[in-house]
């Protein structure tokens, strides 16, 4: 593995080390988000940028990467490295919903779908990113992380239609 890659999987790793410490210490109430930021919650903040930084930037560097392929290194990384960052900001937000009191306890449903289609996305997006099997072909990764981008944007429109009482 060239010494870029070995770099590069060592952020994603701490990214994800990271995510995973900040979603214990929400869900022992240790950093609490549920304090307002005009008028709605950080955690709501956190999710709201995270996936608009996800539904935006994903097709524009895809557009880009075509466009530009002398700046592909470049769009890749922004890629990962933004991802990583929005879904560690859904991450905690997903953590601060379940931790809710009973009384205040919300519908999770599409949330829980939404959460398991982003897990499986930053799942296949690692992998194919830096060959974590390297049995599997590029065509299979590439099919499989497509894949799991088309379902979480389905799952993200479903999840907003749910949350205005549409569906």
């Amino acid at each position: 593995m060239p010494i870029k890659k070995e770099k590069d999987f060592w952020a994603a790793s701490a990214i994800i080390i990271i995510t995973i410490i900040l979603m214990i210490s929400v869900s022992l109430h240790w950093l609490r988000l549920g304090f307002l930021i005009g008028p709605i919650r950080l955690s709501h903040w956190l999710v709201l940028i995270g996936t608009f930084y996800v539904v935006f930037s994903v097709p524009i560097i895809v557009l880009l990467k075509k466009r530009l392929p002398t700046k592909r290194w470049i769009l890749l990384r922004l890629h990962v490295f933004g991802n990583l960052i929005a879904f560690t900001f859904v991450s905690v937000h997903f953590a601060s919903q379940v931790n809710r009191p009973t009384a205040s306890f919300p519908n999770l449903g599409t949330g829980v779908v939404l959460y398991a289609a982003m897990v499986l996305l930053v799942a296949t997006g690692i992998s194919q990113r830096f060959q974590i099997i390297s049995r599997i072909r590029p065509q299979t990764y590439r099919f499989l992380h497509t894949s799991s981008a088309v379902v979480l944007y389905l799952t993200i429109v479903v999840h907003i239609l749910h949350g205005l009482g549409i569906l």
